[in-house]
């Protein structure tokens, strides 16, 4: 089985940094997406910064300059860095992989969410 374990999130001030960290759990043999987004009080859970397929990233334009995803291959974790944040960034953030993994010698898709972790910023 494959778990997503995340790390990082907790309270800044507007304009101070936050890190998040993600780790795929389990034998996995490739990850083809894997990911941030995050969801606000009353709305709809939306993209942050994602690793693609190809290997390219997709920021989404509310984050892009200020927002960095980065990853370790190695030990199939990706972070959030997180500079200049705003209060509109206060959410609860999931992290979303979509990954091979090796169950008795059988390679298994799995998609699937973090349980999330909380970022609040005050002004």
């Amino acid at each position: 089985q494959v778990q997503l374990v995340e790390s990082g999130g907790g309270v800044a001030q507007a304009g101070g940094s936050l890190r998040l960290s993600c780790a795929a759990t389990g034998i996995i043999v490739s990850i083809n997406t894997m990911g941030w987004y995050r969801q606000a009080p009353e709305k709809q859970r939306e993209l942050v910064a994602v690793f693609t397929k190809g290997g390219s990233t997709n920021y989404a334009d509310s984050v892009k300059g200020r927002f960095t995803i980065s990853r370790d291959n190695a030990k199939n974790t990706v972070y959030l860095q997180m500079n200049s944040l705003k209060t509109a960034a206060t959410s609860v953030y999931y992290c979303h992989a979509e990954v091979l993994y090796d169950r008795a010698r059988r390679l298994i898709y799995f998609a699937s969410w973090g349980q999330g972790t909380q970022v609040t910023v005050h002004s």
